[in-house]
C-alpha cells in the first residue's frame, strides 16, 4: 500500500516539494514542476517532458544535463493542466523552440497539445511528440494508437542528448521521431496498486496470475496467465518484441523496468535470462539498465523495453547525461543557474480594452456564475451517469472546472480585461482546475472560442457564432473525437451545426442559440444507444450501452443554462 503521505490530495505536489529539495544540485522548484537548477545555454532546444505523478522518477528524475531541461507534473495518474505545461516551459525556453515529450494518454496529447498552441500564439516554436511504444496496446498496424511506458526514459534520454549536442529544433524533433519509432515495450503486472488515502488497490491480479500488457494506470492488458519461472517470463518478454525487430538490426539498447514493488534482485534473476535470449536473436546489447525508471506507486510487475539501434540513436543512446535517475559518460561541467524564475504571483495583466469589451466581459463573467452554480446542483447526478462505465468523477471534475472558471473571469474582469481575454481566462482556470481529459477539453474550447471574440467589443452575434465552429473544430482535431465515438462532440456538433443555420437565417442570436441548445440536449439523449470508442470508457464499453454519455449530457446542460442567460 502507499502508506506515507499527510493529505492525500497534496501526495503529489509535496512529494515533487521533497524531491526538488533532496535533488536541488539538479532542480529548481516551479509551480507545476521542476527546471534544471544549472545554467542552460542561450539558443539550446529546451526538451520538456512531463506527465501524472505516481510514475516515479519519471518525470521529475529525468532533469539533469543531457537528459531533459524541465519536466512538468500532474496529480497523481492525471495529466497536468495545460496552465502548468505552458508555465513550465516558459520557465525553461531559452530561445532555441521547445520540443515536449510525454506518454501518448488522452488527457497528455490535450494538455500538452493546448499548452502548445498557446506557446505557439506567444512566440515561442513548439514540437511535440507522444511516445508510443506500449507493443500490448495496439497493433504493429496503428502504432500511433499505442501509449507511452517505460519507453519514455528511452525517447527522452535520446532527445536530451540531441539538444545537449546543439542541434536545432528540426533536427531534434526528427531524431526523437526516430528513436520512437524504433522503441518497443512489453509489461507484466503480478499485483495492482494503491492510491494515496485509499484502503483497496486499484484493480487486483487474481493470485498466482499475472496481467500480461497491463497499463501503467491499471489499463486493460490483453490477458491473464499463469505466473511462471524468470526463463519462461524473460521468453514471453522477448519474444513478444523481437517479434517487431527491423531486419537490419544488430545491435539493441535495454530497459528492464520495476513497476514499484519489484526488488531490484528480482530484476537481475531475470536480466539474466533476458540477456541470453536476446543474445541468442543475434544482438548485441548496447548500455543496458535495469531498476526503476516508470513505475506505478506500488504496482508488482515489470517490463521490458528495447530500442533498435543505428548509429545515429546509439550515439545519442550511449552520450553522457547526468540526472537523479541515469547518469552516464564523462561528467558535463556545469555551473548554476543564475536567471530569475518569472513571478508567477505576479498581478493579472490584460490588454487594453474598451468600454464595450470590459462590459463584454462583465457578461462573461456573469454567465460563467449561472454555469457554475447549475453543475454545482448537477454534479451528484453527472458522477452517476459517468460510473456506469467511467470512473464517476465528471461532476465533480465539472464543478471544479466551471467554480474556477467563475473567479478567473471576476479576477479578469476586475482587472479591466474585455471580451475575449475574459473568456480566455476562464478557459485556463477551467482546464488548470478540473484536471483530466474532460478539463483540457472545456480549457481548449473557452480559449478557441475566445479567438473570435475581441476586447475592444462584447459578444456580438457573428463573433459568437465564429468562435462555436472555431472551438469545435479546436475539440475535434486535437482530441480526435468525431460524432458517434459517444463523447461531448455528439453534442457539440449539432450544438454548432443548428447555431449556424438559425444565425445565417436571420434569426437574432438568442433564438440560434436557443435552437442550437434544444439539438445539443436531444443529441446527448441519443448518446444512450453508442458503445464509447475512446477515453476510458471504452474498455467497458457493453456497461454503457443505455447511458447517456456524461460529456455530451454536460455540453448540453451548460448550453441551455448559457440560453437562459442569453434571453434574460
Amino acid at each position: 500500500m502507499t502508506t506515507i503521505f499527510d493529505a492525500p490530495e497534496e501526495f503529489a505536489s509535496t512529494a515533487l516539494a521533497g524531491f526538488a529539495d533532496v535533488y536541488s544540485r539538479y532542480v529548481r522548484l516551479v509551480k507545476g514542476g521542476v527546471v534544471r537548477s544549472t545554467a542552460v545555454p542561450k539558443g539550446k532546444v529546451s526538451v520538456v517532458v512531463g506527465g501524472g505523478s505516481g510514475h516515479y522518477p519519471a518525470f521529475a528524475g529525468y532533469v539533469g544535463p543531457g537528459l531533459a531541461d524541465a519536466a512538468v507534473a500532474g496529480d497523481v495518474f492525471a495529466s497536468p493542466s495545460t496552465a502548468a505545461v505552458a508555465r513550465v516551459c516558459r520557465q525553461a525556453d531559452q530561445g532555441g523552440g521547445i520540443l515536449l515529450g510525454f506518454g501518448n494518454y488522452a488527457g497528455d496529447v490535450l494538455n500538452f497539445g493546448v499548452a502548445a498552441e498557446r506557446l505557439r500564439a506567444e512566440g515561442i516554436d513548439v514540437r511535440i511528440v507522444p511516445v508510443t511504444d506500449d507493443v500490448a496496446s495496439a497493433s504493429v498496424e496503428t502504432p500511433a494508437k499505442r501509449r507511452g511506458i517505460a519507453g519514455d526514459l528511452v525517447v527522452f534520454k535520446i532527445a536530451g542528448a540531441a539538444a545537449e549536442a546543439g542541434l536545432p529544433l528540426d533536427e531534434v524533433e526528427r531524431i526523437t521521431r526516430h528513436a520512437n519509432a524504433n522503441t518497443v515495450s512489453f509489461g507484466v503486472a503480478f499485483a495492482g496498486c494503491t492510491l494515496p488515502g485509499t484502503g483497496q488497490p486499484l484493480f487486483t491480479v487474481p493470485k498466482g496470475k499475472m496481467a500480461l500488457g497491463l497499463g501503467i494506470h491499471g489499463e486493460p492488458g490483453i490477458r491473464e496467465e499463469d505466473t511462471v519461472a524468470a526463463a519462461d517470463l524473460a521468453k514471453l518478454l522477448t519474444e513478444k518484441l523481437l517479434a517487431e525487430k527491423p531486419a537490419a538490426t544488430r545491435r539493441v539498447g535495454a530497459i528492464l523496468n520495476g513497476l514499484g514493488a519489484t526488488k531490484y534482485e528480482e530484476l537481475f534473476v531475470l536480466w539474466t535470462q533476458v540477456s541470453a535470449l536476446l543474445k541468442q536473436a543475434g544482438l548485441e546489447i548496447v548500455a543496458p539498465e535495469a531498476g526503476e525508471f516508470v513505475t506505478s506507486l506500488d504496482m508488482q510487475g515489470c517490463s521490458l523495453t528495447l530500442i533498435w539501434l543505428d548509429e545515429e540513436l546509439e550515439t545519442h543512446w550511449t552520450a553522457a547525461c547526468d540526472s537523479p535517475v541515469l547518469r552516464r559518460g564523462p561528467a558535463i561541467a556545469t555551473t548554476p543557474a543564475t536567471d530569475t524564475l518569472v513571478d508567477e504571483n505576479e498581478a493579472l495583466r490584460f490588454p487594453a480594452a474598451s468600454e464595450a469589451g470590459k462590459a463584454g466581459g462583465a457578461c462573461i463573467a456573469h454567465v460563467f456564475e449561472a454555469v457554475s452554480t447549475m453543475l454545482k446542483a448537477a454534479e451528484d447526478e453527472l458522477g452517476r451517469i459517468d460510473a456506469q462505465a467511467g470512473d464517476g468523477d465528471h461532476g465533480q471534475g465539472m464543478t471544479r472546472g466551471a467554480t474556477a472558471a467563475h473567479e478567473a473571469a471576476k479576477k479578469a474582469v476586475a482587472a479591466g480585461a474585455g471580451t475575449a481575454s475574459v473568456l480566455a481566462a476562464a478557459g485556463d482556470a477551467w482546464a488548470d482546475r478540473a484536471g483530466g481529459t474532460s478539463g483540457a477539453i472545456w480549457g481548449l474550447l473557452l480559449r478557441a472560442w475566445s479567438n473570435a471574440l475581441s476586447d475592444q467589443a462584447g459578444p456580438e452575434g457573428a463573433a459568437v457564432v465564429k468562435g462555436a465552429r472555431l472551438a469545435l473544430d479546436g475539440v475535434t482535431g486535437l482530441g480526435g473525437a468525431k460524432p458517434g465515438d459517444k463523447t461531448l462532440v455528439d453534442s457539440f456538433v449539432p450544438f454548432v451545426e443548428t447555431l449556424e443555420i438559425a444565425f445565417a437565417a436571420g434569426k437574432p442570436l438568442k433564438q440560434a442559440w436557443t435552437e442550437a441548445a434544444e439539438a445539443a440536449g436531444k443529441a446527448a439523449d441519443e448518446t444512450a444507444k453508442l458503445t464509447p470508442k475512446l477515453g476510458r470508457a471504452r474498455p467497458l464499453a457493453e456497461r454503457s450501452i443505455g447511458h447517456p454519455d456524461a460529456g455530451a449530457i454536460s455540453l448540453a446542460m451548460v448550453a441551455k443554462t448559457v440560453a437562459l442567460q442569453i434571453s434574460g
